[in-house]
């Protein structure tokens, strides 16, 4: 037994791996992970980006792809594919013994899409029907186009991953395209075992809050900014986490329950910490409470097995929380520009790391053309 384990069976989170690459699949690194208390696996085009060019183990199916003539995002998603379907297998015990609470694996559609909702639903659609495994998450961005994509997918009965988020404003509206989802999941007279394995959870990122905020904070130099820094991230999760308590409950949320939904759990995400001067569990310790999710890059895990604390956390100080938006307003910090600043960012990021990769397939194909 390790920290994991703890985490989950006394506070109720489910610690999840924030990586995938297809060394860990044949050489079994996946299930040690999950024997150590791993529940879930999430992935999105940056970590493909690194798996793919990073390794070896993906040469013998891409030259054979590209031998066939497929093009080279058709060969990208089959790569994909193969790995989150041995990732699922791998996880699926999880997902049988958590009575479809954990097990999950998360793909994250294009981000070419993250402006195009109806583009999102085909494509979340289109992943679901290819891999076809009830612990399959498709992750679809939060963002104003894709709601009305979230709301549809649920409404069909299809496992989403909501990714992107950083405001509670934000969330707050992802949370009612959840509810409104399954209100017509209901009321198309789907039974009980399907609306209860028709799973989300909402994705909200942490650590970036603070690399831009802290950024602003050192640039006005001042004591008062200066005892800001690190408070904004956990600060902003805590506050999102409240909202997680108030939407789900209630009448509304009543009677969803009693016809089989589950909550959308919160999952913290971009956990590791990006300042030095910050404990490397920072953003673990801080945030830790029932009906939660942590996925977490390997290198965090590791340390929080070494030396992370397993306590409720993520309701602690509220009062201190609340008071971090209007002081950092006082300041001349809107935290409602910053979150979506981030939203730009995250997307652009994502879309970037999806177009590095394919140009380095392409190259990679126009070698082994040469070759041949």
């Amino acid at each position: 037994m390790t920290r994991l384990h703890d985490l989950h069976d006394q506070e109720g989170q489910s610690p999840w791996l924030d990586n995938l690459k297809r060394s860990w699949l044949l050489d079994g690194e996946l299930a040690r992970w999950v024997e150590r208390g791993v529940r879930g696996v999430t992935s999105n085009p940056s970590i493909f980006q690194k798996a793919i060019e990073g390794s070896p183990e993906y040469d013998t199916q891409f030259g054979s792809l590209i031998a066939e003539g497929r093009p080279l995002e058709e060969a990208y998603w089959e790569l994909v594919v193969q790995d989150i379907a041995d990732a699922l297998a791998v996880l699926r015990p999880v997902y049988d013994a958590s009575d479809g609470i954990d097990g999950f694996v998360s793909v994250e559609v294009s981000p070419a899409l993250a402006h195009d909702g109806p583009g999102t639903a085909l494509a979340a659609r289109a992943l679901h029907e290819r891999l076809a495994a009830p612990n399959l998450y498709v992750k679809i961005p939060g963002t104003a186009a894709c709601l009305d994509a979230i709301r549809q997918m649920i409404a069909e009965g299809r496992s989403i991953n909501v990714t992107l988020l950083f405001s509670v404003e934000r969330y707050d509206q992802v949370i009612e395209a959840y509810l409104s989802g399954l209100e017509e999941l209901v009321a198309s007279g789907a039974d009980r075992d399907r609306i209860a394995a028709t799973s989300s959870v909402a994705s909200f990122f942490v650590s970036r809050v603070d690399t831009e905020v802290d950024r602003r904070l050192e640039a006005l130099g001042t004591d008062e900014a200066r005892a800001l820094v690190g408070q904004a991230a956990v600060a902003n999760a805590k506050l999102a986490y409240q909202l997680f308590l108030e939407r789900f409950s209630g009448p509304r949320w009543e009677a969803l329950a009693a016809a089989g939904a589950r909550v959308q759990r919160p999952l913290w995400a971009s956990t590791s910490t990006k300042n030095p001067s910050f404990p490397d569990t920072l953003y673990i310790d801080a945030l830790i409470g029932p009906d939660t999710v942590n996925t977490i890059p390997d290198a965090t895990l590791d340390a929080f097995v070494d030396h992370g604390r397993v306590a409720r956390t993520v309701d602690a100080d509220l009062d201190a929380a609340r008071e971090i938006g209007p002081r950092l307003a006082a300041l001349g910090i809107d935290l409602a520009e910053v979150t979506a600043l981030l939203e730009r960012e995250g997307v652009a990021a994502f879309g970037k790391s999806f177009d590095e990769l394919l140009a380095a397939l392409g190259t990679k194909a126009d070698e082994l053309r040469a070759e041949g």
